[in-house]
């Protein structure tokens, strides 16, 4: 027999499958894609080859599978395409819960709290619906349902908000020419602290465990400048937080950065970025252009997430005996990032923000945004 006229037992022709561009590139992908079940994988092959023209025993004999199996997908497949290669839904008990339970789980979930607690559990919840604590859980995790957290957000009232968004937003996915682009922002009162007994080591079996308790041996201030392009940092400390120290730290900016490019810094609306000594500082630099971001909206700056990694991978769980030791500990670390830097790649445009912020305002009764 030749080509795809053959099938599974001798004489029985085989059914003819043609594929239009879109099933192709699905079959195609499916077949490759590391998430495919070994089971659809193959049938994707199956109807590949059948698309071909090949004769059911040859796709069998290269797949390794009874040439049956090979005339069952290709039929299925003419009948039904891409959906015919999904199981059918197999024999089964009759589900327990039925629609009339879920509904009230869910009003409940959604519409009341216990009167013993401000959320519901899946204890407390299944007490009340008079159903087992896994059909709770069932529940809950089909209907992305979680009591148990709670999430937090500030809506920005900055009346120039949705201007900063844009500009902010646009050096990030668009950054000008001849220029670097700087997150800047100062992590106040980062504390020396040493517990008050050994800390107990890692061991099979127990985590490490330490004192709740501490000695504090005093604070610094870290200024940092993450470059966006590149992800190195620049740092420098100091021992208060003033008007003063934040001209010093732009100063440092400008002998590290090269001559010839500009240099635009994304930064809050802390007072002490504003003063009329900055000003002055400003016209004196004309290459330095400050970006602010909207109120309540330090989430936009990229240098929140080298602060946040600093905190969780060194400082969380470190031990300083002074600020001396502290601040070789936090330069050590920043020698240590800046040897192999991780640049934030920022990927919201600023219309999808905005949709966020709509859809989350439609929640709100009465916000007056």
């Amino acid at each position: 027999m030749i080509g795809g006229c053959d099938g599974a037992r001798r004489g029985r022709p085989a059914v003819p499958v043609e594929l239009d561009v879109g099933e192709r590139e699905t079959l195609e992908r499916w077949a490759r894609r590391p998430k495919s079940s070994q089971a659809l994988a193959l049938r994707c092959r199956i109807v590949l080859g059948a698309a071909a023209g090949r004769a059911n025993n040859d796709i069998a004999a290269e797949l390794g599978c009874h040439p049956a199996t090979v005339s069952k997908w290709r039929k299925r497949f003419a009948q039904r395409r891409l959906d015919g290669l999904a199981d059918d839904p197999r024999p089964g008990p009759p589900r327990k819960i039925t629609d009339a339970v879920i509904e009230d789980v869910l009003v409940r979930t959604l519409e009341t709290v216990p009167g013993d607690a401000t959320h519901w559990s899946t204890r407390s919840m299944a007490k009340a619906a008079g159903v087992t604590q896994t059909a709770v859980s069932q529940i809950w995790r089909a209907f992305g349902l979680k009591p148990h957290l709670v999430d937090e957000y500030k809506v920005s009232p900055d009346p120039q908000f949705v201007d900063k968004v844009r500009d902010v937003v646009g050096l990030y996915l668009n950054p000008p020419d001849a220029a670097v682009v700087l997150c800047v922002d100062e992590k106040t009162q980062i504390q020396a602290l040493d517990r008050t007994a050994p800390i107990l080591p890692l061991m099979p079996g127990t985590p490490q465990r330490r004192t709740h308790d501490y000695r504090r041996h005093g604070t610094t201030d870290l200024f940092a400048a993450l470059d966006t392009a590149s992800g190195k940092v620049i740092t420098s400390m100091t021992a208060r937080h003033r008007s003063e120290e934040f001209p010093k730290f732009l100063n440092q900016i400008d002998k590290e950065i090269p001559d010839g490019l500009g240099i635009h810094i994304v930064l809050d609306n802390v007072s002490t970025h504003k003063t009329p000594a900055i000003q002055r500082w400003l016209v004196r630099h004309p290459r330095f252009s400050l970006h602010f971001t909207p109120t309540y909206s330090s989430w936009m700056n990229l240098i929140e997430r080298w602060f946040s990694e600093l905190t969780t991978k060194w400082l969380k769980r470190g031990t300083h005996r002074s600020i001396q030791e502290l601040k070789d500990s936090i330069n050590a670390w920043t020698d240590n990032w800046n040897d192999n830097p991780k640049p934030f790649v920022w990927h919201k445009t600023a219309d999808e923000i905005f949709d966020t912020m709509a859809a989350y305002m439609q929640q709100i009764p009465h916000s007056g945004h």
